[in-house]
Formats: structure tokens, sequence, C-alpha cells
């Protein structure tokens, strides 16, 4: 199985359509309530159901999914039979293969339910329709050309007393989902050296700014107050889905310090300096936080 722990939970839906052919005294049958085990569509609507409640007993690599709505709908042609099946669920990985599986099933029951007066079947089509959710949905926000810049605040990596892993997780993230990172810069634990790097960004109109460490308890720890003094909006909904999604990985995450906000153009986000805390951002903001160009452009 693919791991998805590192996913976020988004609205999931699929829709799937499978297509049964058949005569058309099949047809005229289902109208007439004549087919000899009766009508199939409510048959064929039940094993649908159940067939997308329980894919993963069907197709192994499939995640359990706690689905929260299943609609199957049929449509009689002359000569065939349509059925539609739509899948919602709130998680973090699709439900097509939940759809599709409804579909199949509902083709197989159909199939098996007119087989006695009809020789002229056949299953011609299962097919996805469309899916939704995910980081699928926003992948147009990393297609975008945009600027970052990486912020490292550290006594001791400002010294070159250890290498910094952080900032350049998040360099090579940011570049990943596409940006242009104008650069990576380590001070000390300064107020002045803090504030004099986020003056020259937001001047230049970068983007988004990751600022990792100095977030902790220690006297030095002076990242989110000097961040807070520094930008004119506040992004509390950053803040809380970071800790969140940082607690249910990591318990201690709740003693996170991390600050959003906006200035000038410019997002800048606060982060907590280990390489765990810089992979959470990566894997629950993005490429969600790349709205905030469109918004601060007045595309929002």
């Amino acid at each position: 199985m693919r791991d998805v722990s590192a996913k976020i939970w988004t609205l999931r839906t699929a829709t799937a359509r499978s297509t049964v052919t058949c005569s058309p005294e099949s047809i005229r049958m289902i109208h007439e309530n004549r087919a000899p085990k009766g009508d199939p569509r409510p048959v064929a609507k039940v094993a649908a159901i159940l067939a997308a409640k329980n894919t993963p007993a069907l197709i192994p690599y499939c995640h359990s999914v706690a689905l929260d709505w299943v609609g199957v709908e049929f449509e009689l042609g002359e000569s065939s039979i349509q059925v539609t099946v739509a899948v919602k669920a709130i998680y973090k990985t699709g439900v097509e293969m939940e759809a599709l599986s409804g579909a199949a099933a509902a083709a197989l029951n159909l199939y098996d339910l007119l087989k006695p007066v009809d020789d002229n079947l056949m299953i011609e089509k299962i097919e996805l329709l469309d899916k939704t959710g995910g980081k699928s949905n926003a992948r147009s926000l990393s297609e975008r050309k945009w600027t970052a810049a990486v912020l490292v605040c550290s006594d001791r990596a400002s010294k070159g007393e250890y290498d910094d892993q952080s900032g350049l997780m998040l360099e090579a993230g940011m570049a990943d989902f596409g940006a242009t990172v104008v650069e990576r810069r380590i001070v000390p634990d300064e107020p002045e050296a803090i504030i004099s790097a986020l003056q020259e960004w937001v001047a230049d109109h970068v983007d988004l700014v990751l600022v990792s460490g100095g977030s902790g308890l220690s006297d030095r720890d002076i990242t989110p107050e000097t961040v807070m003094e520094f930008i004119e909006r506040r992004l509390p909904g950053v803040e809380e889905h970071f800790r969140n999604y940082s607690m249910s990985r990591m318990p201690l995450a709740f003693l996170s310090r991390a600050v959003a906000g906006v200035s000038g153009s410019t997002t800048i986000i606060t982060l907590p300096g280990s390489p765990g805390a810089a992979q959470d951002a990566l894997d629950s903001l993005f490429p969600y936080i790349l709205h905030t160009i469109d918004a601060l452009e007045g595309h929002g």
C-alpha cells in the first residue's frame, strides 16, 4: 500500500459509469416489470453500494475509506443500461476506485439478473467520469511562477557550529512546487537581523518567506514576537492548520509558536527549526498556501 499518512483530509469525490448492452426486449421487460427475477435495478443499486463500501476487500492495495455517500442512478436506452455511481468521502486519499467498484458491481448484477432471458448481454464499458479533492485539485496553484526565500534563525548555525538541514529542506521543497528561491539566509537570533532580511524581501516583492527556527521557549527564541511586530495582517487559519497537522504526528507540536501573516505582497510563515517541522510544513501547507499569491494580487 502507498503511505498516505502525510496527506491532509479533504473532500474527495468520484463518479464512474458502467454500460451494459442488451436486447430491446430486456429494456421493455424492465419497464413493464416482467423480468424473471423482478426489476434488476434495486438489486444492482444495493450491490453497487456494498461494493463501493467494501472496495479494499476486492482491490487489496486500496485503503479503507469511510464513505460519506454513495449515489446510484440508472439510465435505460433502447438497448443499453447505463449505471452512474457517485461517491463522497472526507479523507486523505481519493475514492475513484470505490466509484469504479460500485459501477462494476452494478453491471455484473444486471448481467446476472437478465442473463436467463437475454443472450446478447455485454458489459461494454466501465469508466471514471471525474474525481476531485486533494492536491490534484490544487495542482494549478503550483504551476504558476512564484518566488520564495528561506530565513534560518539560529545562533549556532549562523556561527557554523552545525549544518542547517531544515532550511535546505524548505528550499528544495518549495522548488519542487515551482518556486524560484531567491535566497536562503542564516542569521543569529537577533531581532535586527530578522527584520533586516524580511524588509529586504518584502521590498523585492518576494511571494513567500518561510522562517525556520527561534520558536522555542528559551530566552533567545524571539522569532515569533519579532515577526508579529513586522507583519501587517495575521493568518490565524494557517497557524491553526499547521499546528493541528503537526500535533497528529508529534504531540509536543502543541508547544509550537508558529506565526503566519502578510506584509505588503509577501506571505511570511514562521516554523520550528527541526527537519520534522520543515517536512510537516511542506506536506500540510503546499500547494494550498500559494493561493495567497493570487489573493494578494487581487485575483482571489
